[in-house]
Order: structure tokens, then C-alpha cells, then sequence
């Protein structure tokens, strides 16, 4: 996946969970950042869960996946998108 790809997944979840932190797809969305985030975990994710997200949001769920298979999971792009993320599923 190339750089703008990597930007395009993040910027697009990232979007998704700023405009509606407390939806349920926004918060699917989080919980497997949040799991990809905590490398010690083994990247534990309950792949059932693919089944409650939106075609549309699975496709981005895949796209994340991508990226941890890609070794970009913790980079700079990643830890700012994350943060922002963060804040709004926060409030």
C-alpha cells in the first residue's frame, strides 16, 4: 500500500469518527485501532466483528489490517491519527 493509500485509510476512519464518535461503526472502527495499537496484545481482534461493520467500513477495516501486516501500524501518520481519534471517541 503505498504512503497515500496508508493516509487514505487513516484520514477516512479518522473522518468517519470525528463527525460521529459515538456511532456504532465509529466505535468498531476504534476498538480494532485500539487493539492494532497495543502491539503486546498479538494483535487480538474478535474477526467476527467484521460481520457488524458497513461493506463500506469493512473495506477500511481491511485497510488497517494492511497496515499492521505492512509493518506501519505506531508510525507518525498512524500515532496523529490515532490521537485525533482518540479525543473524539473522548470527547
Amino acid at each position: 500500500m503505498a504512503n497515500s493509500m496508508t493516509d487514505s485509510v487513516l484520514d477516512k476512519i479518522t473522518q468517519q469518527i470525528v463527525d460521529d464518535p459515538r456511532s456504532g461503526q465509529s466505535l468498531l472502527l476504534f476498538a480494532l485501532l485500539a487493539t492494532l495499537n497495543v502491539e503486546k496484545t498479538g494483535h487480538m481482534y474478535m474477526l467476527s466483528k467484521l460481520k457488524e461493520f458497513t461493506s463500506e467500513n469493512r473495506q477500511l477495516a481491511y485497510g488497517v489490517i494492511e497496515l499492521m501486516a505492512q509493518g506501519k501500524i505506531g508510525d507518525d501518520n498512524w500515532h496523529k491519527a490515532y490521537a485525533k481519534m482518540e479525543q473524539a471517541i473522548r470527547g
